[in-house]
């Protein structure tokens, strides 16, 4: 069975665990439960109401079970994320090699990001029926470590391709870019929760430096997958489905089960995050030479399937 994100969006919920499942009820007066999720099936859990309220004994067994819990502010911007002291066997050793990982290595990798992020955008737009030229011929000019932004150069052609001249990334925006704050939210969780699987630790990336920001090696890792939850959105906006409703939040989500096309068959995205972070662990330990990461998704989604997923 997939493993699926579980989103808590109603007010006024008590999350608990019972006999290997995690348990929704009302609170108040409406006690009755709601809902009741097994544990084996929880990818992760978004907390994205108020007044929800949980065991001790809820968020103990899901840090145990590397399953992220995220809680969400406001446009659905991820706050907080909990993740587990303790994870993979060879956590230790890996993190050592994190930490002691060489600038030349660590620009290396992230070359080979960016080029992977811009080909799945210009993808993207191939999918879309848009020309694709202005983002693909970027590819060839990143360098080790990206020192002309190349990236950045990429997302202003872009953003103005996918969506129109006047569209600006704006987390704090409504519209379609609440849509996309939502839609990499799933993401990262998903990204996360591979990450730790993986024996690595989060905050210790390989290019993202905000000192703030405990998530720094997820947000390096996500960035080839984010265009495939750039192209849900643009289907979404050509319909006029603007708003983050349930059944839009439901369309993002599913984007982790989208096919993609790899060298041993057609894979889940979640599937390819997975093997992303754990061939990320062999690089650092001198396993491998590159990331795992899978060719661009060029098949487009059917407007049926957008809405009968």
């Amino acid at each position: 069975m997939q493993s699926r994100i579980i989103e808590i969006a109603e007010n006024s919920r008590h999350l608990a665990l019972h006999r290997g499942f995690m348990t929704v009820r009302g609170k108040g007066d409406d006690r009755d439960e709601i809902g009741r999720i097994p544990l084996d099936d929880i990818n992760a859990v978004i907390a994205n109401a108020h007044g929800i309220s949980y065991t001790n004994n809820l968020l103990v067994t899901l840090a145990e079970r590397g399953i992220p819990f995220v809680l969400c502010g406001d446009n659905h911007n991820p706050a907080g994320m909990l993740w587990p002291i303790e994870g993979h066997h060879l956590q230790a050793g890996r993190m050592d090699a994190q930490i002691a990982a060489k600038l030349p290595l660590k620009k290396r990798l992230w070359a080979q990001i960016v080029k992977a992020k811009l080909a799945q955008q210009a993808a993207t737009l191939d999918a879309c029926g848009i020309a694709n030229t202005p983002v693909e011929a970027l590819v060839k000019k990143v360098k080790s470590g990206d020192p002309h932004n190349i990236e950045g150069q990429g997302a202003r052609r872009y953003w103005r391709l996918l969506f129109d001249e006047n569209f600006r990334r704006d987390q704090q925006a409504s519209d379609h870019n609440a849509q996309l704050n939502y839609g990499y939210m799933v993401l990262r969780a998903a990204t996360a929760r591979a990450v730790i699987a993986a024996g690595l630790h989060p905050t210790l990336g390989i290019h993202h430096s905000n000192q703030g920001n405990a998530m720094r090696l997820v947000d390096d890792l996500m960035e080839p997958f984010r265009p495939l939850i750039d192209q849900r959105v643009r289907q979404l906006w050509l319909l006029a489905q603007t708003e983050v409703s349930p059944e839009t939040k439901r369309l993002l989500a599913h984007c982790l089960y989208q096919d993609m096309i790899t060298s041993e068959g057609r894979t889940p995205l979640y599937l390819c995050v997975q093997r992303a972070a754990t061939s990320l662990a062999q690089v650092l330990m001198g396993e491998r030479e590159k990331i795992e990461l899978p060719p661009p998704h060029t098949e487009p989604l059917e407007h049926e399937q957008v809405w009968d997923d």
